[in-house]
């Protein structure tokens, strides 16, 4: 089948033989693809797994918990979870990642109330692959539940799991994002699909994108799923293809149809349980699946975690949001909370990253940038301000970058 799109044609890079510079569908190979998905995935590769389940990485909560206790555990679990994102089957689930059920409900209650909320204002959320109103979601889930519950917002994200593989697989300064989705009985299946931020893109914008590009983009986004219920096969957990994120030329294929039917045909989906948690990489062939249940409101957090380096899709105002869960890491603080603990909350709400900023009005003065908002809070903590000086100092900053 011949297909062509607009842009650039492939040619081999000057960086090595069969090295190419630019990807077009012409590219996108059946027969390649499968000889890259039907793979076993080997869990003597993954000495801190627990089990592999239809090529899909397990780990214990708490088992990984007690490996990253020390500095060298948790160099060698991180580097572990790296080789599953980038070159293993490219999804890893946590079970018990979110142990404590108190935290959990107490998150999910906000959830309902702001899905309520919503609901009372007649406002319907779109879906970017499945039919708006199909669903309950909310966007900006992360800022919203802040200012709704601050304390129950501080609790959930101090989960050290969610900083461990985002950490792992972004580095410092990562941005959390998050969006509610609860998938109602009779809720179809999305449509198979890569995601943000070249899964975002028409095939010809894509193409226009060179092939360093499509290998960067998975390495600026960290995808999740919390489950806030159990989540049985019936209910229609996410489907996944375990090593599709490992197919080069994938942005341009997974809306083919012979990539689709591939697909509907080879995922696998596993079942959760409340507090059980999946990471991904985004360029992973997956899809949410059809609630075939009668009564179960399958509520998963989506959890999309950017890299400090990238842009994250979503517009989150972390001032307002640093300023909402300040008290509550005044308190916890106070009241003997580690300064990991308060770490994972800061990192979870403020801006990690100093740039883009206005060199001229905030300049660097002590090392080669300017304190991040991040900075910032946790200056704010360790010398106790009140949150007005917080609020004011937060102002300011935000003041010093604009053009």
């Amino acid at each position: 089948m011949s297909r062509t799109l607009s842009g650039p044609r492939t040619r081999p890079a000057a960086d090595g033989p069969g090295a190419r510079a630019w990807l077009s569908a012409d590219d996108c190979d059946l027969g390649a693809f499968r000889e890259l998905v039907e793979r076993s995935t080997d869990a003597a590769d993954y000495p801190y797994a627990a089990a592999v389940e239809r090529n899909v990485l397990l780990y214990d909560g708490e088992g990984l918990r007690a490996a990253i206790r020390t500095p060298g555990g948790l160099h060698d679990v991180r580097t572990e979870l790296v080789r599953a994102l980038a070159e293993g089957p490219g999804i890893v689930v946590f079970r018990g990642a979110f142990p404590d059920r108190d935290v959990l409900d107490r998150a999910s209650g906000a959830f309902e109330a702001l899905i309520a909320g919503q609901r009372a204002s007649g406002a319907t959320a779109g879906d970017h692959f499945a039919r708006p109103g199909a669903n309950d979601r909310v966007w900006n889930a992360l800022e919203k539940a802040a200012l709704l519950d601050p304390e129950a917002f501080a609790d959930y994200y101090a989960n050290d799991l969610l900083a461990l593989v985002s950490h792992a697989w972004l580095g410092p300064g990562y941005q959390v994002t998050s969006q509610i989705n609860v998938v109602n009985p009779g809720g179809a299946a999305q449509t198979v699909h890569r995601d943000y931020h070249l899964g975002f893109l028409s095939n010809e914008a894509a193409a226009a994108y060179p092939a360093h590009v499509h290998r960067l983009s998975p390495a600026l986004t960290l995808q999740g799923a919390v489950a806030h219920c159990d989540m049985p096969v019936e209910s229609g957990p996410t489907m996944y293809l375990p090593h599709s994120q490992k197919y080069e030329p994938g942005y341009l294929a997974w809306r083919l149809p012979e990539f689709r039917a591939h697909f509907e045909a080879h995922h696998v989906q596993l079942p959760l349980a409340a507090g059980d948690a999946a990471f991904f990489n985004p360029a992973l062939f997956h899809a949410a699946g059809h609630n075939r249940s009668a009564d179960i409101r399958r509520m998963a957090n989506l959890l999309q975690v950017s890299s400090a380096f990238g842009r994250a899709m979503e517009t989150v105002d972390r001032e307002a949001l640093s300023n909402a869960v300040y008290p509550v890491l005044l308190r916890r603080r106070a009241a003997g909370a580690d300064q990991e603990w308060l770490d994972r909350v800061v990192a979870s709400c403020a801006e990690g990253y100093p740039f883009p900023t206005n060199l001229d009005s905030d300049p660097p003065v002590e090392g080669l940038a300017p304190p991040s908002q991040a900075d910032l809070l946790r200056r704010a903590l360790r010398e106790e301000w009140v949150p007005d000086r917080l609020r004011d100092a937060l102002r300011a900053a935000a003041g010093r970058r604009e053009s």
